[in-house]
Order: structure tokens, then sequence, then C-alpha cells
């Protein structure tokens, strides 16, 4: 997804993220080479580090000079660090629930090591992430480790509604809220917190990661249905496959359509194809973008009252280009 990245109103966004990619290395490095080659797997296949990178960005979200290398401490690494690694570590325990052959362009943990390692190894990061959040203080330690509930929370809502073809959206909505947009809320308010804003300004930047993150996860769901395996750097797809009906297949099963009659299990790859032809000829796409939409709208409103600085410009542009990912 073509998201653009908070700091891109900073002097060096790339010096600032190689800072997070030498820490994230670092904090999955163990004594046993093994799990460190495990640990490792996905963080040289890349990703944008969005989360870490809005850690930065509300951290600097007051400094008028918040473009400058230097303004970077490293609190703001662990942060960033921090709530990355909750991210790796879902992505491992994901694919193992997905049965996942690919992640990122490369072969999954669980395909290539068992399912057993890449729960170990996830269970591993998630570790390292609360040990990095403790070292910023009570505050965040404790954050940190409700947002973790809160992603199984919307990951469990998630399996409870699996090949359910009656999930309505308000479910739908509860699931993202936990599993996406709470760490995009984490990752803003961590910022915050180290960068010493006061609890208005911190509650602020939590609601728009909040929104930001809603918005997010509904765009890469409409993306799993209209993009190709190439540009996902996975199956296209694959949610309605797997029997995760999502925003687009919630409104067309609930307005009647007889896309119904093709779901409830799950499907082989010429099902999928014709259900996946059926949604993107439909009307429901749009209207999930006009969702996403509203959600971007109501986190750029979250920042109204914030300074114009590099770190609010660049949360604010990152917001206003996630819908640009869907255009054809």
């Amino acid at each position: 997804m073509a998201s653009l990245t908070p700091l891109q109103h900073r002097a060096h966004p790339d010096a600032d993220l190689q800072r997070v990619e030498a820490a994230l290395r670092e904090a999955a490095t163990t004594e046993d080479d093994f799990l460190t080659e495990v640990a490792s797997h996905l963080i040289p296949a890349g990703g944008k580090r969005l989360r870490p990178a809005f850690v930065i960005a509300a951290a600097l979200s007051l400094d008028p000079n918040g473009d400058q290398s230097e303004r970077l401490t490293d609190e703001m690494v662990r942060g960033g660090v921090a709530v990355e690694l909750v991210h790796l570590g879902s992505l491992y325990h994901d694919d193992v629930m997905d049965e996942a052959e690919t992640r990122r362009g490369i072969e999954a943990v669980n395909h290539r090591w068992g399912n057993l390692t890449a729960i170990l190894a996830g269970d591993f990061l998630l570790a390292k992430a609360s040990e990095l959040a403790a070292s910023l203080g009570t505050e965040v330690a404790e954050l940190l480790a409700a947002t973790i509930g809160h992603l199984c929370e919307g990951q469990v809502r998630e399996l409870q509604l699996i090949y359910d073809i009656n999930r309505n959206e308000e479910q739908y909505l509860q699931a993202i809220s936990g599993k996406t947009a709470e760490l995009y809320a984490t990752s803003c308010r961590i910022g915050g917190i180290v960068g010493g804003a006061d609890r208005s300004v911190v509650d602020q930047l939590t609601e728009f990661g909040h929104a930001y993150g809603m918005a997010f996860q509904v765009v890469d769901d409409i993306l799993d249905l209209i993009a190709t395996d190439e540009e996902l750097g996975k199956p296209s797809g694959n949610d309605l496959k797997e029997g995760v009906y999502t925003l687009p297949v919630i409104r067309m099963i609930a307005g009647g359509d007889p896309i119904a009659e093709l779901l409830g299990q799950q499907l082989d790859e010429e099902i999928r194809d014709q259900a996946r032809a059926a949604v993107i000829q439909g009307p429901e796409i749009a209207t999930s973008i006009a969702t996403a939409q509203m959600y971007v709208d109501k986190a750029l409103s979250a920042l109204v009252a914030l300074p114009d600085t590099p770190g609010v410009q660049g949360m604010r542009d990152a917001a206003t280009n996630l819908l640009s990912a869907l255009e054809r």
C-alpha cells in the first residue's frame, strides 16, 4: 500500500528510519543463533515502518524545529521499535492462523520452520516489545500491554465469525478497532508521552491514530479484493477464501446479493475468483472507500488544534494520502 510516511517533512527521514531499523535488528538478536534467525526473518523483507514513524512524528508534533535530525531521541526510537515488534509478533501469529505461505514476498516463518517455532518467535518479539516499553516508564508499559490485549480481542472477534455470512458492520468495525487501529493509536500516544506533550495533546494524537488505523484497515481490506498478488506480496482475495468477510462483502450480503450463495465455506481458487470478481463489479467497493474517507476526515479533525509543525504536517499528509493506494 503506497502510504506516505509521516516523517516526510523531516530533514532526513531515511536516517530516522535507519536508526529504527538498527535498533529493531538489535532487539531481535539473542544468544541463540536459531532464535535470532527466526525472530529477524521478516525484518530484511522491509515493511513501511509506519507505526515507528508515527511514534516519532507524534513525539515531535509540538516541536516547530522537528525537521532536524538531532531532535530524535533514543526514547523515541525505543518507542518506535516497541510498537513495531508488537506488529511483527502479531504477523507471526496471524500467519500461523492463516496457514500463510508467504509474507512480504518471502516465505512465511510458519511455512519455513513450522507453527510451533513461529508461535514461540512471535511470543519472543512481544516479550522484547514489553521490555522496551518498560524502559520508557510505567505508563508506556501498561499502555503497550493493554494494546496487546486489545489486539488479541480484535483477532478473536474475527475468528469467531469466520465463514459467517451474518457478520455485520458493527462486528467488523469492532474487530478492526482492536486488531489494527489500537496499535496505531498507541503509536501516536507513546510518541506524545515520550515527547512530553500535555495530556490534552496526547489524547488528540491518540484519537488521530485510532481513526487513521480504522481507515488503514478498511483500505487494506479493499486492496485484498482489488489489488494483484504482486502488489500485495501475498495472494489477493485471500480474505474471501479464508472466510474473513470484510466491509464490501458484508454490505453485498446485507443487500441481498447472490454472492452469499458462494460463501459460508472455504473456497477453491475458481470460486474465490468468481466471488472476488462479483465484489469488484458491485457498488460496495465505492461505498467502502467512502467509509475509509470518513475515518480519514475524523483523523484530520483530531489534528486541527495542533500547530503546523513538521510532525503534524507529516501525520496529516499521511492520512490524506491513504486512499491514493486505491486509485486504479
